[in-house]
């Protein structure tokens, strides 16, 4: 492992959150924005506009794609952030977990609120890495917001963005997420930040508190996330319907999910190391 990448692993372990500069090619890029554009004219069932009615702009989020967009299948299969998602969760094995996009149109003003995505998940463990990856310019005032080191716990409860309703765990079984705006304005310095450029990627913790403002300009702000596994992953059952909702997209017998065992098959396939 290169100095570079180390100093990389060292920081995402303490903060939750690294910047990677450069790591998506141009034609990676090409191929993520004709997949993302393909998705905006056709959203899936799973997709849904996470904008108010009257919000100038439009915030559209879709889910699980890799498998009928062919520009996304080709990215997931082929991208070198495999072996480094590998480096930075210290884990002999990558396997894909779920892709998602997210779109916000020029204007939008509809903030993604304090989160993190891990209680909205069917899975458990320690090990895991989430890639958002811009195809276009991202300045800092639109940029994704990572609260360092909340990626330690304790799990936040998840509400939904629009209308803050627990539709996960049972109001009260997890702590609230307080707020983080007044935390920051304390100590700023938690915040991670970065403006990017097409070829950069944010990688994250699924326990990191984030956000992310509108977007005040005419500027979109298209965006493919990639979501993968570590060793230590395994499947954790919900009573409730999951953000994603898998059940509505497995359909092979050779996927399997079982309680307290890695997830595995056609929509889990491991990507690390490559012809495993």
């Amino acid at each position: 492992m290169s100095d570079g990448l180390t100093n990389l692993a060292d920081a995402f372990r303490r903060d939750g959150a690294v910047v990677l500069r450069g790591v998506v090619s141009s034609s990676e890029i090409d191929i993520l924005r004709a997949g993302i554009d393909s998705v905006v004219k056709a959203p899936s069932h799973r997709g849904k506009v996470a904008s108010a009615a009257d919000d100038p702009g439009s915030f559209l989020e879709d889910f699980c794609r890799w498998r009928d967009v062919p520009e996304f299948r080709e990215f997931v299969m082929s991208t070198r952030l495999a072996p480094i998602a590998a480096e930075l969760m210290n884990s002999v094995t990558v396997t894909l977990y779920h892709d998602h996009v997210l779109v916000k149109e020029p204007w939008t003003r509809q903030r993604t609120p304090w989160h993190q995505d891990q209680p909205y998940y069917d899975v458990e463990g320690r090990q895991n890495v989430s890639f958002w990856i811009p195809v276009d310019p991202v300045a800092v005032e639109s940029t994704l917001e990572l609260v360092a080191g909340t990626h330690r716990g304790p799990w936040l409860m998840p509400r939904s963005f629009l209308d803050n309703q627990a539709k996960w765990f049972p109001e009260g079984s997890l702590c609230e997420m307080g707020d983080i705006d007044d935390d920051l304005r304390r100590d700023p310095s938690a915040v991670r930040r970065w403006a990017l450029e097409p070829g950069d990627a944010v990688a994250f913790h699924m326990l990191t508190v984030h956000g992310a403002p509108g977007v005040a300009g005419p500027q979109r702000r298209r965006v493919f996330s990639l979501r993968v596994l570590g060793d230590d992953m395994v499947h954790a059952p919900r009573e409730w319907t999951t953000s994603p909702d898998f059940s509505s997209v497995i359909d092979s017998r050779d996927d399997r999910r079982v309680a307290g065992e890695p997830l595995t098959g056609e929509w889990f396939p491991r990507m690390w190391p490559l012809g495993d």
